[in-house]
């Protein structure tokens, strides 16, 4: 596993776990793309795209763990960032079993 320590802001945390939420069944849609790009400026959405698309999904889960020890994020935040994950689950209007699973693997790290 090639993982190494990188720090992300909090607003690159996000976008990362969005987009492989968004990946979560395999198809990532133009529909959930563009409400991910929305969070962000374009700028930070490539470059953190670019090291999503490298990553396998054992990477990216251990990236997420690691980044999410690093910040402090407040009810608030957590629930807004709730709202965010789950509109890009339904942005197919399903919620599949591997989206469920990958749900509950994020609320393991993240709460």
């Amino acid at each position: 596993m090639k993982t190494s320590k990188k720090d992300w802001s909090k607003t690159e945390l996000q976008i990362y776990i969005l987009l492989l939420c968004a990946n979560a069944d395999s198809n990532e849609t133009g529909k959930e793309l563009k409400l991910i790009k929305s969070k962000t400026n374009l700028k930070t959405f490539v470059k953190i795209y670019k090291e999503f698309s490298d990553d396998s999904e054992d990477e990216s889960l251990e990236k997420i763990e690691q980044n999410v020890r690093l910040h402090f994020f407040t009810n608030m935040e957590l629930m807004e960032f709730r709202k965010e994950v789950n509109a890009v689950f339904f942005t197919d209007k399903k919620f599949t079993m591997m989206e469920r699973y990958l749900d509950r693997i994020l609320d393991n790290i993240i709460y």
